[in-house]
């Protein structure tokens, strides 16, 4: 089963450029890579009517994004990634100036 490259990852910023939702942006929730779609934050609001359940005992109308191709989405920014604790903690203890490790 082959990877599916795409253009677009979860937390990245885009804008729709053709379609229904043309001009709107908004940033990637989830990428469904086997079938080519994305949902975008904001985009594509869809209303699903939910059966009474114990959670919703009288029912409820949901609205949520709805899955858009990715060939219709633009990259504007990637996600930055977070700096975290151990690539900081790699960084600064290896060999410090003039400790152990140094050779004369």
């Amino acid at each position: 089963m082959n990877r599916i490259k795409s253009h677009v990852k979860k937390g990245d910023h885009v804008e729709v450029i053709s379609g229904n939702y043309r001009g709107s942006s908004g940033r990637v929730l989830a990428v469904f890579s086997a079938k080519q779609r994305v949902l975008v934050e904001g985009v594509r609001i869809i209303k699903k009517h939910l059966r009474k359940s114990q959670d919703n005992p009288s029912g409820k109308i949901a609205e949520r994004e709805g899955p858009i191709h990715i060939s219709n989405v633009r990259l504007l920014e990637r996600e930055k990634p977070e700096k975290s604790a151990k690539s900081e903690k790699d960084k600064k203890g290896k060999h410090p100036e003039g400790g152990e490790g140094t050779r004369k």
